[in-house]
């Protein structure tokens, strides 16, 4: 039964606690895949991260490596809460594209680092799950080769799920994907003029 409680000047209906379910820790030796979530439209990031939060679920630890990132994003605050099972590292950022420049040598050497910290990071048994955002991106703007991530995809452990993110994905990685999602935009209010709303966007 429904419980309605009253804090003036706002008011809470409080749903009935559901409850307390043992949840068996997941087989960490089954087979995990590859993921690829790409294309133009809005959702990408948002997916690899609501899939870490499954996965936390399920108490299955995560990486996420993210690639040409280092705004204060609302999820970076939001996961702090999960850290027992999420772990979020930032390499690079993206100003080179908003200042309509080539990239420089730090900028260049920053998604080499990320992507060895990768590799690392899969064959360290600590994961089940790692999360590459916007790896894919890396490419278009020639931080990455598609034949740099070729070894890691090839020789990933099967204990590890892997995904990535981001438009541009090289051919080479889709063919390898055992997933990939497209992202398609059919409509965005960008178009209208709407700037990246605090909670939505960033």
């Amino acid at each position: 039964m429904l419980q309605t409680v009253s804090l003036s000047p706002i008011t809470f209906v409080v749903a009935p606690r559901a409850p307390e379910v043992n949840i068996p820790a997941m087989d960490n030796q089954a087979k995990r895949y590859l993921q690829i979530y790409t294309g133009n439209g809005k959702g990408k990031t948002t997916a690899a991260i609501g899939q870490a939060v499954r996965a936390a679920g399920s108490r299955l630890k995560s990486l996420i490596i993210m690639f040409m990132k280092d705004f204060p994003y609302g999820e970076i605050r939001a996961l702090g809460s999960l850290a027992d099972w999420i772990t979020i590292e930032r390499y690079g950022n993206d100003s080179f594209v908003f200042d309509k420049r080539p990239p420089n040598d730090l900028e260049k050497n920053t998604a080499p680092n990320a992507l060895r910290r990768a590799e690392e990071a899969i064959d360290s048994g600590k994961y089940d799950l790692v999360i590459l955002d916007e790896v894919c991106v890396t490419t278009y703007f020639g931080l990455l080769s598609p034949e740099d991530l070729l070894p890691l995809l090839d020789n990933r452990p099967e204990s590890v799920e892997l995904i990535l993110t981001g438009r541009y994905c090289p051919p080479e990685w889709i063919e390898r994907a055992d997933l990939v999602t497209e992202m398609t935009e059919v409509r965005h209010y960008y178009t209208s003029g709407v700037l990246a709303r605090k909670g939505f966007e960033s």
